[in-house]
């Protein structure tokens, strides 16, 4: 067990709480562990919690590029709750120490930002610039611009001040600009698929057809991921989204184009 489970396991709730509704009952998050020495209380959706299993949770959807938090309690079947829990509610009930709210909230708002628009430090002076067009490397900073009195710009993709003409969308003239991305596309090892019959010899990184970040598989289960930042299931075999491959084949069963080749350039995303 790691110290991150153990100190998920540790976590109680004080019973003299009275602005938390405390429920007998299975923890709803994780059914299967049993005990009735920890206290559960009830989320706004009915389902009950556990400090532990409640952070381990929301934890586990952070590290998947989510940053809204929704119940995963099943209530029929196989359909779940998914209602939408506040962060509020969530550092309540999931009793965050100063860490974990930290962690969570910076988390959270860097994944909020990068849904909605291309961010990342300036080198110089490390304020957070936006990058608007996103087949140009060359980028301005406002606040290098002022504090000089010159236009300062930078490469967004080596991190050093741009060199060449602009713009471009390949490289700027600094010695050693490479998109690592690309490379690492190119260059990475291939791997298999257990679960997936005929495929022994995929690229073990994708870039997300729709929005260009970097993809792993698992190699558990099914060809399908969802990308963590645009959330759009594609098949990490053939490249399709879900629907359009699941029309041709099993989930289970290699694409009938075979494995997609390395990919040669990165997805603009167009963001709608």
């Amino acid at each position: 067990m790691s110290i991150l489970e153990q100190e998920q396991l540790e976590k109680k709730y004080d019973p003299l709480d009275t602005t938390l509704k405390f429920v007998n009952r299975r923890d709803d998050l994780d059914p299967l562990y049993d005990d009735d020495g920890c206290l559960k209380a009830e989320m706004s959706c009915g389902h009950a919690v556990t400090p532990g299993s409640l952070t381990q949770w929301c934890r586990s959807q952070l590290d998947e590029g989510h940053y809204k938090f929704r119940c995963p309690a099943v209530v029929e079947g196989t359909k779940l709750c998914n209602k939408l829990w506040s962060y509020q509610e969530v550092r309540r009930l999931a009793d965050l120490s100063a860490e974990e709210i930290q962690h969570f909230e910076e988390t959270m708002a860097r994944l909020a930002a990068a849904e909605y628009c291309e961010i990342q430090p300036c080198p110089q002076c490390g304020t957070y610039v936006e990058r608007k067009d996103l087949t140009n490397l060359c980028v301005r900073c406002i606040i290098c611009t002022a504090d000089q009195k010159k236009t300062y710009q930078f490469c967004w993709q080596c991190q050093r001040q741009w060199k060449g003409a602009a713009p471009r969308s390949d490289r700027c003239d600094n010695d050693g600009c490479i998109n690592r991305d690309l490379q690492l596309l190119q260059t990475c090892k291939t791997i298999s698929l257990p679960e997936v019959e005929g495929v022994t010899d995929c690229p073990s990184v994708r870039a997300c057809p729709t929005c260009g970040v970097k993809v792993e598989h698992n190699r558990q289960h099914c060809k399908n991921v969802s990308c963590p930042r645009c959330h759009v299931e594609f098949c990490f075999v053939c490249l399709k989204r879900k629907r359009k491959c699941s029309k041709t084949s099993s989930p289970y069963k290699i694409c009938p184009s075979g494995v997609a080749p390395r990919q040669t350039s990165i997805p603009v995303w167009h963001r709608k």
